[in-house]
């Protein structure tokens, strides 16, 4: 095992980071289709994202998805299926000093209702975060993602369901 692993940041920069600094970090992504358009949110001024994020201790991934998408969009979802998973090794973007070794598990969720809203964003998501919106998905490969790992191919695999 190595003393160092590269973590990336959601702008490309590398940093070597001591691999017995790194925290443990289980996070779930949902797919939300309809319409031909995808869930997202602008993050960082000009970069989109999924909802979702970390998983809590004690906490069922698919219940970790749901509340996810919940505090994120304000929409309620049921039903995931896991249509991906990827490895990460990610330095926080939010000026923390903090690096992860993340699973990230995307899943497609079916949407049930709700109302968009930023409701259910904790503080750090009320400084960078935006209002979900609905992106078709003919388009997402002409975004910036707020990501270390390009999850649009799970997009795509999620529409054709």
């Amino acid at each position: 095992m190595t003393n160092t692993t590269t973590c990336l940041d959601i702008e490309g920069n590398e940093y070597e980071i001591a691999t017995s600094e790194l925290q443990w970090r289980p996070a779930t992504y949902g797919i939300v289709i309809k319409n031909n358009k995808v869930l997202m949110s602008k993050q960082f001024d000009d970069k989109y994202t999924l909802p979702g994020g970390g998983v809590n201790l004690g906490e069922d991934l698919k219940t970790a998805v749901v509340r996810e998408v919940k505090e994120e969009t304000g929409l309620d979802v049921n039903d995931p299926r896991v249509v991906g998973v990827e490895n990460s090794f990610f330095h926080a973007a939010h000026g923390s000093k903090e690096s992860y070794h993340s699973v990230l598990i995307y899943y497609s969720c079916i949407l049930q209702g709700g109302d968009l809203s930023t409701d259910g964003f904790d503080e750090e998501e009320r400084k960078h975060a935006e209002i979900a919106e609905w992106i078709p998905i003919s388009t997402i490969d002409n975004l910036k993602i707020a990501s270390t790992v390009d999850f649009r191919p799970y997009i795509r695999h999620a529409a054709q369901f």
